[in-house]
């Protein structure tokens, strides 16, 4: 359960159908709909933090255009 202390309140506006299915996600799982919300906030966040790192370990990979690729393939019978 969230702290009165540490949370903050914002307005978030739902299509219907998604709100239907957060408020029954959240009672199915004994949840808030803001502990649903949170939860799928973080995973956004962590997923984007991971692309960022995998962004950051390729930056010294060297760089082919597309039309070089299929060059290359051509050239080796791969096309």
């Amino acid at each position: 359960m969230m702290s009165e202390v540490t949370s903050k309140r914002a307005t978030v506006y739902f299509e219907p159908a998604l709100h239907q299915a957060v408020r029954l996600k959240a009672a199915h799982t004994n949840k808030s709909v803001s502990e649903i919300v949170n939860d799928a906030v973080r995973l956004a966040l962590r997923e984007d933090q991971e692309d960022l790192s995998a962004f950051e370990n390729r930056v010294a990979e060297s760089v082919i255009s597309y039309e070089a690729l299929l060059k290359d393939l051509k050239a080796h019978g791969k096309l």
